[in-house]
């Protein structure tokens, strides 16, 4: 089974950055479709953006221009560079292995004000 553990959130203000990164153990995540959601307070669990294994990337209209996904396979890591951040951007973000199976982390809170 994918573990999943999401790092690099925090408190920032309007018009900052944040980088995520979510670091994969227990198996190789390259072959493997890689996503980024978010919960904000009182809300449903949204998509973000994907990054297949060969290295497409898409993004949600709202965070399209600002966000970038990328992955590392020799460091079985998923990354989120967050840019431009806006009030609407806090919420928890999680990342997710799409594999055999869906694997999720435990998120990472994101605050902007």
């Amino acid at each position: 089974h994918v573990q999943l553990v999401e790092s690099g959130g925090g408190s920032v203000q309007a018009g900052g950055s944040l980088a995520l990164s979510c670091a994969a153990s227990r198996y190789s995540i390259s072959s493997c479709g890689m996503r980024w959601y978010r919960q904000a307070p009182g809300k449903g669990r949204e998509w973000v953006s994907s990054i297949g294994s060969d290295g497409t990337t898409t993004y949600a209209e709202s965070v399209k221009g600002r966000f970038t996904i990328s992955r590392d396979n020799a460091k079985n890591t998923l990354y989120l560079q967050m840019n431009s951040l806006k009030s609407e951007d806090t919420a928890v973000y999680y990342c997710m292995a799409a594999c055999s199976r869906f694997y999720w982390g435990q998120g990472t809170q994101v605050t902007v004000s």
